[in-house]
């Protein structure tokens, strides 16, 4: 009877801290966005490191940076699926790593995603707050969720370059593999090497091989005379 493979405990640790870091990006962005509509005039520039830094307050009702302006709905469904994503892949992360990343990804898209949901002009189809122009960089205007989002995709190609699992194992490099390539054959002709030199020891020492070893030679019958008659009976001739 085959047993089902034990499947592998959920790590509390790794889901308290995805939870943790999305409540804290979720919190600050949806924070600081009530301030935002509350106390900044719309569309007016207000300065905050001169031209590097300004505060600008603009409603988007596309994606992030003000991308395709006229699909929002198509970016609620998106942000709902990464959202579900996330959550259903929980129960395998084992490392806070990945889980701290995905937890600030989850954050971003429920930021934005709450503002698509409930804001005006309707459910699904809510514009986001934007507030934050660094002109210098880039001619869109972005919030603190679409900040954590871009972070944490560094950072997840990051831990995908340097081979980091879900499960908090390293998967080895190409040269790594290469060098353990390399030692399972050395290791695999030093055996063979050793097992040369011991039957060579052995002949010099004078041991003589066993008939099983040696072709064409049959082992002698454990049943026949020892005294050096013929099998056939007493007197051969």
């Amino acid at each position: 009877m085959v047993r089902p493979a034990p499947t592998a405990k959920v790590s509390v640790r790794a889901i308290a801290a995805l939870a943790f870091a999305a409540v804290v990006v979720v919190a600050l962005d949806q924070g600081v966005k009530a301030l935002v509509v509350a106390n900044l005039p719309y569309g007016q520039a207000v300065p905050v490191l001169g031209d590097a830094l300004q505060l600008l307050y603009v409603r988007n009702p596309g994606a992030a940076f003000s991308f395709a302006v006229n699909m929002t709905w198509v970016f609620s469904i998106v942000s709902t699926a990464v959202v579900v994503a996330i959550i259903v892949y929980a129960r395998r992360i084992r490392s806070m790593w990945w889980a701290i990343v995905l937890g600030m990804l989850l954050g971003g898209a429920l930021g934005n995603l709450l503002d698509r949901l409930f804001r005006e002009p309707g459910f699904g189809r809510g514009h986001v707050v934007d507030f934050i122009s660094t002109p210098w960089m880039m001619p869109a205007i972005y919030n603190i969720a679409d900040s954590f989002i871009c972070v944490s995709m560094v950072v997840f190609v990051l831990l995908v370059i340097l081979g980091v699992n879900l499960d908090g194992t390293r998967s080895p490099s190409a040269k790594q593999q290469r060098a353990a390539d390399a030692a399972s054959r050395r290791s695999v002709a030093d055996g063979s090497d050793a097992a040369d030199v011991t039957a060579r020891s052995s002949v010099a020492d004078g041991a003589e091989p066993s008939r099983a070893s040696r072709p064409g030679v049959a082992e002698p019958d454990p049943r026949a005379p020892r005294d050096g008659r013929d099998v056939l009976g007493h007197d051969a001739t």
